[in-house]
């Protein structure tokens, strides 16, 4: 496969990283001290797995607050009392190194944590906004000392993202890496960096427009900042993949990118994975006939060339969404009395694939099986999609109403009555069963709406699953969410959103709440004097379940509901229904994830799910938690509340 950056740059990329790093402080990925947590998935394989045993099953139940910090901008002496959330990050997840804390505060702010108290250290303010969910850490070489590497968006009149570098020790602008600390890199990205060596690796937030920016991924020197390599994610032409876009349809395609918060990486073997998203417009794909490579997939390249190594594609010209919102994470897995390299993927299609990481190809089978066809005038439908052998859908991937639809004892008569009504208004809910794409609705028809499973965030999301490579489980916080609509013809006037946002496509989604705006099947459930308590699904429960799936045989272990419903009764509360965070696992025998909408972080028994600990949150944790060693020696568990950072530690 040819990319031409490769030709501009392969002298420099080879001195770049071919250089032995000596005299390094502080280490990261695999060497990663153990009580620290270096980078947004622990280590570069993306496992999310603490060695830490100091909080295990025995006492996990003694967990109490240990302190906490207000995330929000500091008010202005004599201001106004805060009256809600204010330019935080609600999906920020920190890191700690050699029992300093480092997180993005809000928008524009940078702080430095004693690890152990909270205790601020030093505070960086930006100009603009940063980007990120979250900073990375480089270790520094003989002439660089350590670095703090964060994205933010373009200054007040200019068009270009930037990548910025603070010295870790003081928070001041890393001298020598680009210009005052700053490089620009056009295309912005949400995610945390990625370091690896000298390599610092970033996707690219693009949005959803069909005809914009690329979302090629790219990397750069950590120490001053130059562009090493660049990866199109949609094929140009001469490359592989290029005739899977027909009709020119790779030409200013936009979407196709890495906008997930982190990338993940075979040290021992130089391999960086990259979870490519759909092409955008989501919904239709007419201009793009065609498999449409790479977007859906996952690409594995050569970490210091970008040279492709291998791909596997998880959908095939997505009309769904069906987005890879998170790397894989890597295990190895042990089977016959061989150890395979492996990977585990999974995204918002609630499908897991196993496959071995050296090659790409399926430990367990995958299947390519017929999927149902629309209707919508010029779409062009795959008439197979890829289905694992194993492991089992983590998530509802298909609906039937008589087996599926809500029931008084689940939640309520009201609600139940509620689910109809939506039901009739919308003219009932076609559903062929996986991969079912919307179909079309002709002006002025009486409404007919299509249901797809799992919807736009359902499945597992950007929080990724976490792996304990010790027995090889991976553990996915796995929700079920719906999503309601048709397609039609763009009508003048109205508001499509993102998909038809500076393009011409001829058709988008639509329902019958109006041009636009599709829904899930949701509808409130009242009390007793007709006040809406809640807004609830119109599926049964559960719906979140934290999943343990055993890689080396490719079956489920164990799943229990995550996350309860307040709102309704005894005996009816355990219903699952969380967001899109993830968990992490601990060699002290712990599953910890937050995510839930009922606020509140929990900790299972790693082995069978148990649940082990409760504590209640001041705003929803949707964000990955971590865990690490204070420099008192204590281990402490934290995760971004909303605006708050909660920290908790034994007594």
């Amino acid at each position: 496969m040819r990319f031409r950056s490769w030709f501009l740059l392969p002298t420099i990329v080879a001195l770049a990283l071919g250089i032995h790093v000596r005299g390094q402080s502080r280490r990261s990925g695999e060497a990663a001290e153990a009580g620290d947590w270096p980078m947004y998935g622990r280590d570069p394989a993306g496992t999310k797995f603490s060695p830490l045993k100091q909080v295990n099953t025995e006492n996990v139940a003694t967990l109490q607050p240990a302190w906490n910090r207000d995330l929000r901008e500091p008010r202005a002496p004599g201001a106004e009392p805060r009256r809600g959330p204010t330019n935080a990050n609600n999906e920020v997840t920190p890191i700690v190194v050699n029992g300093v804390m480092y997180v993005l505060s809000t928008g524009n702010l940078v702080t430095a944590l004693d690890a152990a108290t909270g205790q601020e250290i030093w505070q960086h303010k930006i100009d603009g906004d940063s980007t990120g969910r979250g900073v990375a850490f480089w270790p520094g070489d003989r002439r660089n000392p350590e670095r703090i590497l964060f994205t933010a968006s373009p200054l007040k009149g200019g068009n270009s993202a930037r990548l910025l570098a603070l010295d870790a020790a003081t928070g001041k602008s890393s001298e020598g890496f680009g210009t005052n600390g700053v490089v620009d890199i056009g295309v912005p990205w949400n995610g945390v960096p990625f370091v690896f060596k000298n390599l610092v690796v970033l996707g690219a937030t693009v949005g959803e427009v069909p005809d914009g920016p690329s979302g090629n991924t790219r990397a750069f020197d950590a120490r001053d900042g130059r562009k090493l390599w660049e990866f199109h994610t949609v094929p140009q032409p001469g490359e592989l993949g290029h005739e899977t876009w027909l009709d020119d349809g790779w030409k200013q395609r936009s979407g196709v990118n890495i906008w997930g918060w982190y990338l993940t990486l075979d040290e021992a073997r130089n391999i960086l994975y990259m979870p490519v998203a759909g092409p955008a417009a989501n919904y239709w794909g007419g201009d793009r006939p065609g498999d449409n490579l790479f977007a859906n997939s996952m690409v594995a390249v050569d970490a210091t060339t970008g040279k492709y190594k291998w791909h596997f594609q998880t959908v095939h010209h997505d009309l769904w969404d069906s987005d890879m919102p998170s790397p894989p994470t890597l295990v190895d897995i042990r089977q016959n009395g061989r150890t395979i390299p492996a990977l585990a993927s999974v995204g918002k299609t609630g499908y897991m694939f196993i496959l071995n990481r050296e090659t790409g190809k399926p430990i367990f089978g995958v299947e390519e099986r017929p999927v149902p066809k629309g209707d919508v005038p010029g779409e062009w439908y795959s008439p197979t999609q890829p289905f694992p052998v194993k492991p089992v859908p983590l998530t509802r991937v298909d609906f039937n109403k008589e087996r599926d639809m809500v029931r008084p004892e689940d939640t309520s008569a009201d609600h139940v009555a509620a689910c109809q009504a939506l039901w009739d208004k919308s003219g009932g809910f076609y559903n062929a069963g996986p991969f079912t794409p919307f179909m079309f609705h002709e002006a002025g028809a009486p409404p007919k709406s299509t249901i797809q499973f799992p919807g736009g965030t359902g499945g597992v999301n950007w929080g990724g699953p976490a792996a304990d490579p010790s027995t090889g489980l991976v553990y996915v916080n796995a929700h079920d969410t719906s999503l309601v609509g048709w397609i039609e013809k763009v009508r003048p006037g109205q508001n499509y959103g993102r998909g038809t946002e500076g393009s011409k496509q001829p058709y988008d989604r639509g329902s019958v709440n109006g041009a636009g705006p599709y829904f899930t099947f949701s509808a409130p459930m009242r009390d007793e004097n007709g006040k809406v308590i809640a807004n609830l699904p119109c599926q049964r429960p559960p719906w979140a379940r934290l999943v343990a799936v055993n890689a080396n045989t490719g079956d489920i272990a164990w799943q229990v509901p995550l996350g309860v419903t307040d709102a309704l009764p005894e005996g009816k509360k355990n219903t699952g229904g969380s967001g899109s965070a993830g968990p992490i696992v601990t060699a002290g025998g712990l599953v910890i994830v937050g995510a839930t909408n009922d606020r509140r972080i929990r900790a299972f028994d790693s082995k069978n799910g148990k649940e082990l600990w409760v504590a209640k949150l001041p705003a929803q944790g949707n964000a990955n938690p971590i865990t690490y060693t204070g420099k008192n020696g204590k281990q402490y568990v934290a995760i971004v509340a909303t605006d708050s950072l909660q920290v908790f530690g034994l007594p």
